[in-house]
């Protein structure tokens, strides 16, 4: 067999094609045969070789769909006319405003059925995004005086722990009436730490990605 001449071509080709068919199936009704199927002769041999399983290109779709919103949160962080407290609100509102969202709860995999993309999506949320910008912003906002706390690692990371595992509902399952209830009580603890940052707009996209994410499973439970 001949060398593949252009790896990364082939490797971004798989992305989209997965992509595509995640959005419009659903991650669980999307097998790697039928990713095979779409990309028009390339072999299970050659998908492998660039991802070791379905959940390994889930998540470099995952990685694909947010990469703008990765460099905006930086450029977010790097301003000079917003306090510690002001990027955060910012940091927050651009994730739940970014168009990569509705798809991603278009492809909506179960994560409690997929134990190998939550532990990826915990270490990632939770773990690596805390520690480099959330934190920082907190102990930015520590020294201009718009965030008070003594313990800002902790506090970045019940925030990401409770707004990416808790309020998501491909890992804790519940309808939109219900998921604003949930945005409301989040909201609420923030006010507490002298953090209100949360706002109806912010409540509005949760509540529509909770709603999407149920169609989605009513319609997969009719089949």
């Amino acid at each position: 067999m001949a060398r593949n001449k252009h790896p990364e071509e082939t490797r971004n080709l798989i992305i989209d094609t997965a992509a595509q068919l995640f959005i419009e199936r659903g991650y669980d009704h999307t097998s790697i045969q039928d990713i095979i199927d779409y990309l028009g002769g390339l072999s299970k041999g050659a998908i492998y070789h660039h991802f070791k399983s379905k959940e390994e290109i889930m998540t470099a779709v995952a990685e694909m769909l947010y990469s703008s919103s990765e460099a905006a949160m930086y450029r977010i962080c790097s301003r000079t006319d917003l306090n510690g407290k002001e990027k955060l609100q910012e940091l927050f509102v651009l994730s739940l405003s970014n168009p990569a969202q509705k798809d991603i709860f278009q492809a909506a995999p179960d994560m409690l059925k997929n134990p190998q993309l939550l532990i990826t999506y915990f270490r990632d949320t939770v773990q690596q995004d805390a520690a480099n910008m959330v934190y920082k912003v907190i102990e930015e906002g520590m020294k201009d005086g718009s965030i008070h706390t003594e313990y800002p690692r902790q506090l970045a990371e019940v925030m990401m722990l409770l707004g990416d595992i808790w309020l998501n509902p491909m890992v804790y399952h519940c309808g939109p009436e219900e998921m604003v209830e949930k945005v409301k009580f989040y909201g609420h603890l923030l006010k507490l730490l002298d953090l209100d940052i949360i706002t109806e707009d912010m409540i509005r996209n949760i509540e529509e990605y909770a709603r999407i994410y149920n169609n989605n499973e009513n319609q997969k439970n009719k089949k």
